[in-house]
């Protein structure tokens, strides 16, 4: 989970990679971090629906974190 996450070029997706790494970090349960990410999303994103929002942060944190994956992932366009 220490990987380098500052060249995901979406704010918003740095963000909640960036928390939900960091919430892990100090020994936040899977749910409550993944919980706490979706709500950062819909506060960058109040337009979208918590179903939208959570199928999001579920697609980066497998990407970025589970997967490892450096290459580019859907979302908005922020």
């Amino acid at each position: 989970m220490g990987s380098d996450f500052s060249r995901i070029a979406r704010r918003c997706e740095r963000a909640v990679v960036t928390a939900y790494r960091d919430l892990r970090q100090i020994g936040t349960d899977d749910l409550a971090a993944f919980q706490a990410c979706t709500t950062l999303y819909r506060i960058h994103h109040p337009e979208a629906s918590l179903s939208e929002a959570r199928r999001l942060v579920a697609e980066w944190i497998d990407h970025h974190v589970v997967r490892g994956d450096r290459g580019p992932t859907r979302g908005c366009d922020c």
